[in-house]
């Protein structure tokens, strides 16, 4: 079974995390750790390179889409954000080269980054969809297309218009739907029931529910998005606000050793 069809199987019963590494260490660890799939995060991956979210451009997403999918023994969702355009076209051409880097799949978001109309056209974003979907299928690699409706986290938590976008979305050929920011079950059951019987992904970035608990409700996939990366640096500036604001070294003395941590890794 190669990588594509290895990735699909995942979604076809049950339930499965795939948490979000930002980087190649990151990656094998969870790995390691037994997870059968990863999903890059934009947000951890950016502020990795000392940058904003959504501040990269498609060339380094490509770059580290292949990197990833590399060094990954486990099947790679690439988080292609909003495809790097705004028009079918523009989307459909991206796609296509992010399909050649080995990643088995790719979500694309219909979010704008416009604080007054934070959400695409409707119809333009179901032929965004529609257009990463022909580009997809063109590329004869089996690769998984998510479609992320991003309304409850860029200020429009409207759940009937999300699932109009989702049912839509899945109608224009996605495998996997996706609606970050919903949390309560109601949001969430009502969402697995307007795509059944494909999957849908619920992220989790706080303790509001278990996997157990989205199990019941039918959730397929399960992310955390920017919210491991977000633990990394809480860690990080911790210990460093303590160096600089009191010369004092607690908490590295809490840190777990450094043969355990170097031990993680191969030599090559």
């Amino acid at each position: 079974m190669n990588v594509y069809e290895r990735f699909r199987s995942l979604h076809e019963s049950g339930t499965f995390v795939i948490p979000n590494p930002w980087d190649g260490g990151s990656l094998r660890l969870l790995a390691r750790l037994g997870f059968p799939a990863v999903a890059t995060t934009s947000s951890g991956w950016a502020w990795s390179k000392g940058r904003r979210d959504n501040g990269l451009t498609v060339d380094d997403a490509l770059t580290h889409f292949r990197e990833m999918a590399s060094l990954s023994p486990v099947p790679v969702n690439g988080d292609f954000e909003g495809g790097f355009a705004i028009d079918a076209e523009g989307v459909a051409a991206n796609v296509a080269r992010a399909a050649e880097t080995g990643v088995a799949g790719l979500s694309i978001e219909d979010s704008t980054a416009d604080t007054e109309h934070p959400l695409f056209d409707f119809q333009l974003s179901v032929e965004r969809v529609s257009a990463a979907r022909r580009a997809l299928d063109a590329s004869g690699r089996r690769v998984l297309l998510t479609a992320r409706s991003e309304g409850f986290i860029v200020g429009r938590p409207d759940l009937a218009e999300t699932l109009r976008r989702l049912e839509a979305y899945a109608a224009a050929g996605a495998d996997c739907l996706y609606a970050p920011g919903i949390r309560t079950r109601a949001e969430i059951a009502a969402v697995v029931r307007a795509v059944a019987p494909k999957p849908v992904n619920v992220l989790v970035g706080a303790d509001f529910t278990t996997v157990e608990d989205l199990a019941s409700l039918g959730v397929r996939r399960i992310s955390v998005g920017g919210a491991l990366a977000r633990a990394a640096w809480t860690g990080f500036m911790q210990a460093a606000q303590e160096i600089a604001e009191h010369g004092t070294f607690g908490r590295l003395g809490q840190a777990l050793p450094f043969g355990e941590v170097n031990g993680w890794f191969p030599r090559d």
